[in-house]
Parts: structure tokens; sequence; C-alpha cells
């Protein structure tokens, strides 16, 4: 029988060591555990806020990366996109006197070598006058930045600074204006809409004018080839849409470069369309003719007028330029411009009604356009009598702007009805201005053949382009000199609409004191200055505009031709 195997037992003090350890591990299982959701919970609340902060924070960093993408201040385009107006970053050059540490004159003798605007003495005087900052010069070229740069003196400062370009140059410059030294808007569309141009909401998005450069770059040509060629001290001309107001284009001459403002004569920063008031002669006498249309006066173009060699009416005495000395219908007042015919019509309309056209067309008050420069209507005022009335109907002791004619003919031939001007380009955006009715459809239609008749036959013959059925009105009024009117100098306007069968477009072109020369055989008339320059500019920008030629279509011209006389050869 074998022997039992004796069981080994562990000694207490073991047992005791074993359950301590036991514990040890448990209590540090838990404080680890406990520790790793703190710092789970520490890390998820991290990630949360930096979610948070990337979805809906507005931090220094987030600001500097929108305010990056977004221009000092918004572009100005023309209607086809084209740039105008748009900020670019520029190298300044400043002089800090309390910073130079160098040789003074010496300084001074560099900088009048670079900058020779100045000379030595000046910059000397600068230099030593002890204020804090004079600027040398803005748009400074990066030739010239490197050679100041190396002078090496702390008295330089060196800078981008944003500035304005405007990469045509002179074109539409009345019409964008220019910023000043501080980025403001001055003149122009820069100062109309300068909220919108600077402030950061709306600035990304450039503001987009009616303005096409490309009829834009016409009228401008055509109208500063006349001023050269008749030695006109001014010009000014706009091409409107009859149907919305939007100015397609608008110019004053002598214009200025807006890159560089500063440097601008007055004469050159004045805006002769907007700005400027003349009497526009002969160009009234269609709104006179549709007033007393509209009020039953005349009811055919046929109806007859008595139009002597001279007209007396109390003290005044009128004459015509191409006297009848017979009786002439009204097709006949307006195609050969009677003084007299339109006289005796006005004098039938009467004062009352004459402002009270005059004022739905927006003629009594300030040109209706989003520009600041917009001058006030000269009117005779509470001299607004018969003789007034006479002579204000064939455009003569009133004075407008020629963007006022200009909607005037918009609103006569467009059917009747008042568009404000706008050099915004109409769209969802911005819509057609507030209209209202002025002259019935009936007026505005039967106005087509009359004005029509004035470049086939009268005084406008020099204005025709042939195929695209031009028809408009000259105007030539004597200009006031030493208190007097003088037929020396005069103001030469043509108003054309075109084409004429359907009304799509107006043109007014003026010269102011045009010189007769010997190819118009001495005179210095609107039919030989300033028609034939807008006859060649509708040629031009037609085809632009969509008008094709059409020697088959024109306006109802039965409702005139039966009523003008032809003259014995």
């Amino acid at each position: 029988m074998n022997a039992p195997t004796p069981a080994l037992v562990a000694r207490p003090e073991r047992l005791r060591l074993v359950g301590q350890r036991r514990q040890i591990l448990a209590v540090l299982h838990q404080r680890l555990m406990f520790g790793l959701i703190v710092y789970g919970v520490i890390i998820a609340l991290i990630v949360c806020r930096l979610l948070w902060l990337a979805a809906f924070g507005d931090h220094a960093g987030r600001r500097g990366m929108v305010s990056a993408l977004i221009p000092p201040r918004g572009d100005i385009v023309d209607r086809d996109g084209q740039p105008l107006a748009s900020s670019i970053d520029v190298w300044s050059i400043a002089l800090q006197p309390t910073k130079v540490i160098g040789d003074k004159l010496e300084l001074a003798r560099n900088l009048a070598k670079l900058m020779p605007e100045k000379d030595e003495a000046s910059y000397f005087a600068m230099i030593r006058s002890g204020k804090p900052f004079f600027y040398l010069r803005r748009r400074a070229s990066p030739q010239l930045v490197e050679a100041i740069n190396a002078l090496g003196e702390p008295g330089m400062a060196l800078e981008r600074t944003p500035d304005r370009l405007y990469p045509q140059t002179s074109l539409a410059a009345h019409v964008l204006g220019f910023t000043d030294i501080d980025g403001h808007g001055a003149a122009g569309a820069e100062r109309a809409f300068d909220k919108r141009l600077s402030d950061p909401a709306t600035r990304g998005e450039p503001l987009t004018l009616s303005i096409s450069s490309k009829v834009q770059q016409a009228l401008e040509h055509e109208l500063n080839a006349a001023m050269t060629e008749f030695s006109a001290i001014g010009a000014a001309g706009v091409v409107m849409d009859v149907h919305t107001g939007e100015v397609l284009a608008m110019t004053s001459l002598p214009t200025l470069n807006p890159n560089i403002a500063g440097q601008g004569s007055p004469e050159a920063r004045f805006n002769r369309a907007t700005l400027g008031v003349y009497e526009l002669g002969s160009t009234f006498k269609p709104f006179t003719v549709a007033m007393a249309m509209d009020s039953g006066i005349v009811k055919s173009m046929g109806q007859m007028y008595n139009c002597p060699k001279e007209f007396h009416y109390g003290k005044v005495t009128v004459h015509d330029t191409h006297p009848y000395g017979r009786a002439c219908s009204v097709a006949e007042i307006m195609m050969e411009s009677s003084n007299i015919g339109t006289a005796q019509i006005a004098l039938q309309v009467g004062a009352a009604r004459q402002r009270e056209f005059l004022t739905k067309m927006g003629f009594m008050a300030p040109v209706a356009i989003e520009l600041r420069e917009r001058g006030r209507t000269l009117t005779p005022g509470n001299d607004w009598g018969e003789i007034a009335t006479m002579t204000v109907g064939f455009g003569h002791g009133i004075a407008v702007t020629p963007l006022h004619l200009a909607t005037g003919y918009a609103t006569l031939f467009n059917g009747g009805v008042y568009h404000p001007a706008t050099i915004l380009k109409v769209d969802k955006n911005h819509p057609v201005g507030p209209a209202h009715r002025v002259f019935t459809e009936e007026t505005s239609y039967k106005s087509r053949s009359l004005l029509r008749l004035v470049v086939m036959k009268g005084t406008g013959k020099n204005a025709d382009a042939p195929g695209y059925r031009i028809g408009g009105k000259t105007g030539t009024a004597e200009k006031i000199v030493g208190g007097h009117y003088t037929s020396a100098s005069v103001v030469t306007t043509f108003a054309g609409v075109f084409p004429m069968e359907e009304p799509r477009y107006v043109i007014v072109a003026m010269l102011d004191d045009p010189k007769p020369t010997p190819k118009t055989f001495g005179f210095h008339t609107a039919g030989w200055n300033v028609a034939p320059l807008v006859g060649r500019t509708v040629s031009r920008i037609a085809p632009m505009l969509g008008v094709r030629p059409d020697m088959k279509r024109d306006a109802n011209m039965s409702e005139v031709l039966p009523f003008v006389h032809e003259k014995e050869k």
C-alpha cells in the first residue's frame, strides 16, 4: 500500500500579498479607464469646437481669407463685361524726414535726379521740415522703386497701396468719373455709386453700366473729329435706347484721363452732356408740333399757316433762315425749320400747356440720371408770356442739357412714354425706371414721318446714312456774348432717331461755337457741321446695335409728302 502524497499549502503571508496586488491592479485599472474617458471627452470637445469655428466662426483668419478675395473697391464694366475701372496695388514712395539718418543734402540731390518734378531745394526743405510724412510719388514704376530702395535711407518709405486703374484711359471718362486721393468717388459713376463700390457686401460683384465701349468709341471719335475740323470749343453727344432709357454712349469734349484726373483742366472735367445747359434751338420744334397734335390743334400735316418773310408780334420780329414768303403746311414748317410757322403753332398751344408738356418730359427739373453732375434748366420763369411761348416753341429762351434733349426724343418716338435715363444696364437686378405717358401713340407715330422728311428733303439732309432710315432735326442757336445774342457764335445740335419706321435708338450731337470753313461755304449752322457727323456715327454704330441697312424699309412718308410743294427749278 502506497503512502499518501503530502499537500502543498501556501503560507498566510504569501496569500495576503497576492490579495493586495490584485486590489492595487484593480484600482490602477479603474483610474486608467477614468483617465482615458476624461481624455476622450476633452479630445471630443476640442474637435467639436474646431468644427464649430470652421463652420460658423468669424475669427481673424477667416476674415482675412474672405477679405483677400474681395477687391478694396468694386470693378466697373460695360454692358458686355469689358473692364472700365478696377483696383490694383501700386508702389507709393514717401519721405519720413524725422527718420532720415544720412546726408540730407545728398539725399535731396538724389531725389531731384530720380523724381525731377521737384528741384533739389524743394526736397531739401521737405527733409529739414521736421514733419513726419510726405507722399512723393504714387504709382511709382518698378525701376524707380528699385532706385529709391538702393539709396539705403531709412527715411524713405516704400509701400504697396490700392489705386484705381481705368484701362480704357479717357473712354467714357465723364460717365466713369474718378476717385480722390483717399479712394472715394469724386465724380461720375464712381461718385454716384460710391457706397455700392466700397461696401464689402456688394463690392465683390462688378457694377455693370449700360455703356457699350464700341458705341462709345465711335461717338467719341466722330465728335472729336468734328470738333477739331470746325474749331469748336466743346462738344457733347448721347446715344440712348428709346425703350429702356439706357445710355449706350455719352461723351463730353474736351475730355480727361481719369487715371490722372488732377491734371485735367476745369473745362475737361466739366460734363457738357449732363451738367451744361444750352439753348438747343430748332431741335425743340418737333415737341411743339407734337403738343399741338396731342391738343387737337394740328389735325393734319397739311394744315396751313401763313409764313411771310418776316413775322411781327408785338415788339418782336421773327425771321426764317429759309423763308417761304407764302402759306406753308406743317410738313413744310418742319422740313425747312420755319421759326415763323412754329411760333404760330406755339401760340395756339399756349404757355400753360407748353409748361405742362415740358414738365411731363422732365425738362423743368434737373435731368433724371444717377450721376450727381446734373444741370438745372433755365426757363423764362415769371416772364413766360406769349413772346416766351413763341421763342420756347422754337428752342430759344430755354436752356437744357443734351441729355434732356435725348430723353425728350426718346419719349416722343418710343410711343409717347417717358422713361428716366440710366447709366446702369437694364436687367433683372435693374429694371426699367418708372414710366408715364406724355404723348399719344398716334402723335408718336405721325411724328416719325415728319422727322424723316427733314433728313430726306430738309435741313438735315447731310445726316442721312443710306439704309439706316435716320430721322431728326437740326438746331442752331445764337449764344449770348456780352449780354446780347450774336450770330457770330452759335451752338449747333442734331437730334436723330433710327431706324425711323420702328424707332430703337436716339442720337444727340452738339458742337459749342463751331467756326465756318471753306468746305461749308462760310456757314456754321447745324446742317453743315453737326448733321454730317451724326450720319457718319450712325453708319458705324447701327451694325453694332443690330440695325441692318435696308433700302426697302422706311417710315410712312405718305403722311407728309403730299403736303410738300416741290420748289420750281
